[in-house]
């Protein structure tokens, strides 16, 4: 009896160890797959972008719906910030006597970082899971597929216009976002206090510089180009019928954020170096 568990011991562990490194690896394996096909994903962006024919009209579209649309609740978002970041840090301020200092701390925190952020992650929100959701709802219906019988590129058509307007309008509604968030900083600090509308906003562009608003401008475009091809990817390359259309709206949002954190990270980085 004992020499039978000593010649099974050593299967019996290999049974119970070998189960359990498998679902990981299938788990790494399955990101690296992933990761590759976004990429080819986008080379088939670059691709196609300079390729006639052009769709102006559907780009048009996708910019007012991907941006003016998104307007009302970046503006909200933006006013809040700048209201909630005044009020939560003039008291700490005031402690060392240095509340003349708060137009300059919010309006260089607003302009460097948390607009451009907050603006990508509420825009990732609701534009991310609007084209995941719309693009896999137009592949169960088969719409897709019915373009490409008709003789027309889908892919021109939808994710090329759907991505490029994402790329274009994120940067003007981060900035939009930045000029309603340091107003609402003025009534913030008009709450406690008595400054004026001149007098704020001096305060506020002596302590900004180029130096700020090019680098947050510039990555903005990178947040928006990787929210619509997150987007447009997971939407475009669903199936599992109706169960894919949450799914993709689902993995849109997530991936999207994340790649929006990683990108500032990189930016962060990047700009760390020349500063």
């Amino acid at each position: 009896m004992v020499a039978e568990l000593q010649h099974t011991d050593t299967p019996v562990i290999e049974t119970v160890i070998q189960p359990s490194k498998a679902p990981y690896l299938k788990k790494v394996r399955g990101f690296f797959e992933e990761v590759t096909q976004i990429t080819k994903f986008s080379f088939r962006f670059f691709k196609e972008l300079f390729k006639p024919r052009y769709e102006f009209n559907e780009l048009l579209k996708q910019s007012y719906l991907i941006g003016y649309r998104s307007f009302p609740l970046i503006a909200i978002t933006g006013f809040i910030m700048g209201l909630v970041l005044t009020i939560q840090s003039r008291p700490t301020l005031a402690q060392f006597g240095a509340e003349s200092w708060l137009p300059a701390m919010v309006s260089v925190s607003v302009i460097r970082e948390m607009g451009p952020v907050i603006t990508a992650l509420i825009f990732a929100g609701k534009v991310g899971s609007g084209i995941g959701a719309e693009l896999a709802s137009m592949k169960v219906t088969e719409q897709i597929d019915a373009m490409e019988v008709a003789g027309n590129n889908p892919f021109k058509y939808i994710v090329v216009t759907r991505i490029l307007a994402s790329t274009l309008m994120l940067p003007a509604l981060v900035i939009l976002s930045d000029a309603i968030s340091l107003y609402g900083s003025f009534v913030g600090v008009n709450i406690k206090g008595d400054v004026s509308f001149h007098l704020f906003f001096i305060q506020v562009f002596q302590a900004l510089s180029f130096s700020d608003l090019l680098p947050a401008v510039i990555k903005t475009f990178f947040f928006g180009f990787s929210v619509g091809l997150i987007g447009c990817f997971y939407g475009y390359t669903s199936n599992n019928g109706t169960e894919g259309v949450g799914k993709a709206a689902n993995s849109s949002v997530v991936f999207a954020s994340l790649s929006i954190f990683i990108i500032d990270m990189i930016a962060v980085q990047i700009t760390s170096l020349f500063l």
